[in-house]
């Protein structure tokens, strides 16, 4: 074989997805879970399956490990075809969200029994267990049972388990659902400096947004058994694809309306309710004049200004054509920042985050004024 030949196969497996899905579909007693799933995972990528509860995340996730047959379509790991290859056959490990752990072993045992049942000799069970427990920060509690553990222990537990056989691709489903949120921060931390270090392919199920673009290289957004949206978290956040997608990642003020004028660089919206809202149209609107759209506002691009004497304190930066009055209806405190809900004079509420300054807090039922730059919201098709 050529050394050129020899070179591009090299790049052609350098660049191959670890994990293909094409057009998998998968059916329970006639209803649908999977609807024709196409997916690429890059080797390496901390990848992220994030939906609701019911959107076929987790049904996914069973597929690419083999606890679940398809019923349609392919799926492939390291380019190989895992259609029929059972669970245990198949070059993947994963991380439960109930963990799992045999309670009559001991941490060691726990993470050692993969070995064992493969033979392994003792030095290497030995080598290799040592090196994943100090992995994962455990190798001082090698001798102590699951029931003596902490969640966040029992979770590091988990993974050096999944990780020790050294596989390519490590599937989470949802590792810290059972955490309390300060461990679950630690642990996603933790999570994080643990796929730097290995440069293994994660592939992460979760429901929680905010792990989700913490952790991830990419997301893909489920909903109903399809992919809404596939993307970076930046991609996913800033310029969501559809209403679906804007709503559940984050907060978001949505407005359904109709098209009154478009112009190249302009879009004027009229809500149901008679509120006019102008929109710097993103390059893949596709919509007309006269037709359904959906306006997404986030709350933190919202501006907040209260009226002394009919005068606004807010700053005159304001772009006039989405400044609106209103009344004060709710005050969250947050800490780091405040939630509000604007009643609008056309009867709508509006949600607004803003960051906790002293000098900018406004009391309840106060007459306000909220406005937003017509780049700071989306046009979406409904």
């Amino acid at each position: 074989m050529s050394q050129t030949v020899m070179q591009n196969r090299r790049s052609e497996i350098e660049t191959q997805p670890d994990v293909e899905l094409r057009k998998v579909f998968k059916v329970f007693n006639g209803e649908t879970a999977v609807r024709g799933i196409d997916l690429d995972i890059r080797k390496g990528e901390f990848f992220s399956i994030l939906g609701p509860s019911g959107c076929g995340k987790t049904t996914t996730l069973r597929l690419i490990a083999g606890f679940e047959e398809p019923t349609g379509g392919e799926v492939l790991i390291c380019g190989q075809s895992m259609n029929g290859v059972p669970a245990h056959q198949r070059p993947v490990n994963t991380v439960f969200q109930s963990y799992a752990l045999f309670g009559h072993l001991t941490v060691w045992d726990n993470v050692a029994f993969g070995l064992r049942l493969k033979k392994c000799s003792h030095a290497d069970v030995q080598q290799r267990v040592s090196e994943a427990l100090t992995l994962v920060k455990m190798d001082s509690l090698s001798r102590r049972f699951p029931a003596q553990l902490s969640g966040g222990q029992q979770q590091r537990v988990a993974l050096a388990r999944a990780l020790i056989n050294r596989p390519p691709v490590v599937l989470l489903d949802e590792p810290l659902g059972a955490l309390d949120l300060k461990l679950r921060k630690e642990m996603q931390v933790e999570l994080s400096n643990l796929h730097q270090k290995l440069g293994v392919t994660f592939v992460l199920v979760t429901h929680d947004q905010e792990e989700a673009l913490s952790l991830s290289d990419r997301i893909a957004v489920m909903n109903g058994g399809r992919v809404e949206q596939i993307g970076t978290p930046s991609e996913i956040y800033e310029s969501p694809l559809t209403p679906f997608v804007a709503d559940f990642i984050g907060d978001t003020n949505l407005f359904q309306g109709k098209i009154d004028q478009s112009y190249s660089a302009l879009l004027n919206v009229v809500t149901h309710k008679g509120l006019k809202i102008s929109v710097c149209p993103q390059d893949s609107w596709n919509g007309s004049h006269g037709g359904d759209v959906v306006v997404s506002v986030r709350p933190e691009k919202i501006q907040l200004g209260s009226q002394t004497d009919g005068m606004t304190h807010a700053p005159k930066t304001r772009d006039p054509m989405n400044c609106y009055e209103g009344r004060l209806k709710h005050i969250m405190y947050l800490g780091t920042h405040v939630h509000y809900v604007v009643e609008l004079l056309t009867g709508e509420n509006l949600t607004v985050l803003q960051p906790n300054r002293p000098e900018s807090r406004i009391d309840l039922y106060t007459p306000v004024q909220v406005y937003w730059s017509a780049a700071d919201c989306l046009a979406l098709t409904p």
